[in-house]
């Protein structure tokens, strides 16, 4: 079970969005891992349709924080995956469930296909993405033995050219500022990318959810590295259950031609991680680079979240399979 699938993040997102866009909560299992809930929506203004998807996720109607990891069960639960996942998807009307970033080597995804088959359900894979961490069990030096010159440069060495501009200091900003953080977050990612990180709706969400997670165990880690009196970089990672994950970066793209303030800010967080025997990875997530993949660069292990669609309704089945929607299988 990943920190996005804690009570904490699936009640903020719940309250946030789901419960103000008047989505239908469909039972928890066990009260642990992820709700499923149906919205409806209106396909080229003529069918309502009926979509089913984790609380968390929205393939058509709402941009949110990504929800990654996804799972319908707890990794603990001993069950026959078809039979208890069949049983689920028999609990409300749906004519179309949309379910992102499953691991790709879960038995979860495994049985979407197969009860797919068994009821004669269109599937259609919608996306896969990789994702990277570094397993943090050996020595920080040993990793860093291990990368290519120019990562070990990039993500450790340029700390001695870093010193030589002004004192450097790291801050978690977590409970004190956490305002502060989310302000600096934005203002870099406005510069690099000519928009905020985060719109109000956004930063409320991510204030309650880390105002929440730390009761089941987790330890929010609002790395604000400075230099000098000057703050050059933030790190939004949250530590739990032994892994720290990599939510959001920003910084200083004006402080050092040579230094790579973001990768540089991230050698700092592994090594943090390498050091705490509490702490088997770091989990940089899914997502690429602006100019590189950095992320593959850096790993030690890489994985897959795929994300897929099923289709129940023969209708639908009938309008993808016109539109030529991605690859629909089991569609006659």
């Amino acid at each position: 079970m990943s920190v996005f699938q804690t009570k904490a993040w699936q009640s903020a997102w719940w309250e946030t969005w789901g419960h103000t866009k008047g989505f239908q909560l469909v039972e928890l299992w066990d009260g642990e891992v992820p709700g499923l809930y149906v919205s409806n929506y209106r396909f080229r203004g003529l069918l309502t349709i009926r979509s089913l998807q984790f609380v968390g996720t929205s393939s058509r109607q709402l941009k949110t924080p990504r929800t990654e990891h996804n799972s319908f069960f707890p990794a603990k639960a001993k069950l026959n995956v078809v039979d208890e996942l069949g049983n689920l998807l028999a609990k409300c009307k749906w004519g179309e469930a949309f379910f992102s970033d499953l691991p790709g080597d879960s038995d979860e995804l495994s049985a979407l296909y197969e009860i797919a088959a068994r009821n004669s359900w269109g599937l259609r894979f919608v996306a896969k993405d990789d994702g990277y961490l570094v397993a943090t069990r050996g020595s920080f030096s040993d990793y860093l033995a291990s990368l290519g010159p120019n990562s070990r440069l990039r993500l450790y060495n340029r700390r001695k050219l870093l010193g030589a501009q002004g004192t450097v200091r790291e801050e978690n900003l977590w409970p004190s500022r956490p305002d502060s953080f989310f302000s600096a977050l934005n203002d870099f990612h406005q510069a690099r990318w000519g928009k905020p990180c985060f719109d109000q709706t956004s930063w409320d969400f991510h204030l309650k959810f880390l105002s929440r997670v730390e009761k089941e165990g987790a330890q929010p880690l609002l790395s604000a590295l400075f230099c000098g009196d000057r703050l050059v970089s933030v790190v939004y990672n949250v530590w739990y259950r032994g892994v720290v994950y990599n939510i959001q970066a920003g910084f200083d793209e004006s402080f050092h031609k040579k230094i790579a303030l973001g990768s540089l800010h991230l050698g700092y967080a592994l090594e943090s991680a390498f050091q705490d025997n509490k702490t088997f990875a770091l989990d940089m997530l899914a997502g690429v680079g602006r100019r590189e993949d950095y992320k593959a660069r850096f790993a030690t292990d890489a994985y897959q979240l795929i994300s897929i669609m099923l289709v129940k309704s023969p209708i639908l089945r009938t309008l993808y399979w016109a539109k030529g929607k991605g690859n629909l299988e089991g569609t006659t």
